[in-house]
């Protein structure tokens, strides 16, 4: 597996316009959340920054990234995408994706 190198893109957060440090595949992730929740970059970094995380700009973008495939992810997902002892027998996923209600730790950000 080819090791990642931060890409650097810019960013306007609360304060003005900033640049944030990603691993290219946590951009692709990022673009996907944002495309997903119709919102931008700079205003999930916003509503992050609201959100009054604890940690830097960066931490809790890269934080909030996983928690929201974590809440995303199911156990018949899992099972689908042939992961864990229940590939053999793949389940299909339930009703998909629906955004950031109802996700305790990412509706707190006050996204959505």
């Amino acid at each position: 597996m080819p090791r990642s190198t931060l890409v650097n893109r810019n960013i306007v957060a609360e304060r003005g316009r900033t640049s944030m440090r990603l691993e290219p595949e946590l951009w692709d992730a990022l673009a996907e959340i944002c495309r997903r929740e119709r919102t931008s970059p700079s205003e999930l970094c916003r509503r992050l920054e609201r959100s009054g995380l604890s940690g830097g700009r960066t931490s809790a973008m890269r934080v909030f990234i996983v928690q929201y495939f974590r809440a995303a992810a199911t156990e018949e997902g899992h099972a689908a995408a042939g992961h864990g002892a229940g590939a053999a027998q793949p389940v299909r996923p339930s009703n998909g994706h629906a955004g950031l209600e109802g996700r305790p730790a990412l509706a707190a950000c006050g996204a959505g």
